[in-house]
């Protein structure tokens, strides 16, 4: 058996790419969230889309998706989710657009986990000072709006 050669450029991409530590921070603070969350019943993805949807302010699911960064097709799917737990439901609208309202069962979910999710909030915001969350808020901002300009 042959022992593996390392591959400096290899190494290169695991230590700088922007995706994988992106991807790998993401997952970190959805789980720290989600675990958080757990006596509430939602997971921080549904608490963030109802708490979106509770606002009034999307005119379609394409809007949504496009705002938050996410795949139509995911978004749809987590949608028809909460649908089906009647935490939402369909709103007619003008044209071929569809979006969801938040039922009174879903206001209740929200109201519920708040205090779950602030307490994740406030222990991740804390353990980087509220200036460092600052800057790095910024950052991913400008992570976001540089991955628009190259896809």
């Amino acid at each position: 058996m042959t022992t593996p050669v390392p591959d400096l450029q290899l190494d290169d991409i695991a230590r700088s790419c922007v995706v994988l530590h992106v991807r790998m921070t993401a997952r970190a603070v959805t789980r720290a969230y989600d675990e958080a969350m757990r006596p509430s019943g939602l997971k921080i993805t549904q608490f963030v889309l109802l708490s979106a949807l509770s606002t009034g302010a999307w005119r379609s699911v394409t809007e949504l998706a496009d705002r938050f960064a996410l795949e139509r097709t995911s978004l749809t799917r987590n949608l028809q989710l909460l649908a089906a737990e009647k935490l939402i439901e369909p709103v007619d609208c003008k044209g071929r657009a569809l979006t969801y309202a938040v039922t009174d069962k879903g206001r209740a979910a929200i109201e519920a986990a708040i205090p779950y999710w602030r307490a994740a909030q406030d222990r991740i915001e804390g353990g980087l000072g509220q200036e460092r969350w600052s800057q790095t808020r910024d950052n991913l901002r400008t992570i976001r709006r540089a991955a628009r300009e190259v896809g």
